[in-house]
């Protein structure tokens, strides 16, 4: 494309952040120094610029200052009132349903196993081939450990969106009496595509089967309804779109009616009816508690609760429509740029259909990165091909997207150029 015409695309990214309701929040976001475009935003969010002070003030004041105090100050309790917060703020759920744990790989064994335990006659779980390799990886593991068959989908190309994606027909047609669990994530990992939550979770429900969904890539990018949808468990990562940092820890969903009976497989003694009792034998919490097992990481969720206070403030809703415009706009940018430099789309064109987060492929999307690296844009790259493009809603602006697509389409020809 012609200098103008960029300069166009320039220019109508700039009025596009000059209209927006929630630009003055890239503000409260850190520097990014010699960054010009981050677009991976669904794998690392960016911290807050408040993070440093508060991971300060909690060293110097809270650690420092209270000592071993602080357990009896409000870190005893933070898996559970962080894991309400976040419930509020972005699942849809009521309090007393929400744990922040370990990492989502635990997070999710714990859950799998406590759906099977709560389905003990029931010989089946069904999954996708394409989900993430750690939810494909637990599934087998789990089933090879319990004499358990595994029934697995494979992507089939959605009519409306031609994006492969588990449909709910597919669920329909594979479940029956025989199923203990349905294990999906709500947003494809690679294509973005939205499952049908609760239409899915119905049909489970209409043979008796539990659902376990994995929301790493939906949470903090669109609203959650965890209770209205009647979701029985879910977990999800807190590093993406709730900007919590590398590593930090994951969060877990159990509905209520599930709580008084639930089991877990890693029993611990923060998650005791009697934690200071220092019991013989495990005798679990009433409560969510039960699915807290070691002393939780009450540092690492510091930075998860500067992120929250944004989201508090504007609301998933807002934030939804953000995201709506940031990826619209990028698939526009393919229109313009990628596809005529050989790219193929590989998301959901429809907004409807797409999580925040916009993938294309090419043949020299990997030969493209260390140019993009170098001249500080960041995208996400996926083998073969893919390149996701992710917009974290609050911290990404719209000029940022332009001139990022901008690079990586010079990046792919210019690649093409010394092959």
């Amino acid at each position: 494309m012609a200098d103008r015409g960029v300069a166009d695309l320039l220019e109508r990214a700039r009025a596009l952040d000059a209209a927006d309701p929630l630009g003055s929040l890239r503000e409260a976001f850190a520097p990014m120094g010699d960054v010009t475009a981050y677009l991976d935003g669904n794998s690392l969010g960016r911290p807050t610029r408040a993070t440093p002070d508060r991971l300060r003030a909690f060293a110097g004041e809270e650690w420092g200052g209270r000592l071993i105090r602080g357990w009896d100050e409000g870190w005893f309790e933070a898996p559970l009132t962080v894991g309400d917060r976040l419930g509020n703020a972005v699942l849809g759920a009521a309090p007393g349903q929400t744990f922040v744990g370990e990492s989502t790989t635990v997070v999710l064994y714990k859950l799998i196993h406590s759906a099977l335990d709560a389905r003990p006659d029931r010989r089946e779980i069904v999954a996708d081939t394409g989900n993430f390799p750690t939810d494909r990886f637990l599934i087998q593991s789990i089933a090879d450990a319990r004499g358990l068959d595994v029934r697995w989908l494979e992507p089939t190309t959605d009519p409306q969106s031609g994006v492969p994606g588990i449909l709910g027909r597919q669920v329909d047609e594979a479940v029956s009496d025989r199923t203990a669990l349905v294990l999906l994530s709500h947003v494809d990992y690679r294509t973005a595509g939205i499952a049908d939550l609760p239409e899915i979770t119905r049909v489970a429900h209409a043979v008796g089967a539990l659902v376990v969904w994995d929301l790493c890539h939906s949470v903090g990018a669109l609203p959650l309804r965890m209770d209205e949808w009647n979701v029985d468990f879910a977990a999800g990562c807190t590093y993406k779109y709730l900007n919590g940092g590398p590593g930090a820890p994951a969060f877990g969903y159990v509905a209520a009616r599930h709580i008084p009976s639930a089991s877990q497989p890693i029993p611990g003694w923060m998650g005791a009816a009697e934690v200071f009792r220092m019991a013989d034998r495990f005798e679990p919490h009433a409560g969510i508690r039960r699915f807290v097992s070691g002393t939780p990481s009450v540092l690492a969720m510091v930075p998860l609760q500067s992120m929250l206070d944004l989201i508090e403030d504007v609301g998933m809703e807002a934030i939804r429509r953000k995201s709506e415009g940031l990826t619209d706009f990028i698939v526009d940018l393919y229109d313009e740029l990628l596809e005529p430099a050989g790219a193929e789309l590989g998301s959901p064109r429809s907004a409807a259909d797409r999580g925040g987060h916009v993938t294309v492929h090419h043949e020299r999307s990997e030969a493209a990165l260390p140019l993009l690296w170098k001249r500080g844009i960041i995208p996400d790259f996926r083998r073969p091909g893919g390149l996701r493009l992710g917009a974290s809603p609050l911290s990404t602006g719209f000029a940022e997207v332009c001139a990022g697509i901008v690079g990586i389409r010079d990046a792919l020809l210019e690649a093409g150029a010394t092959h």
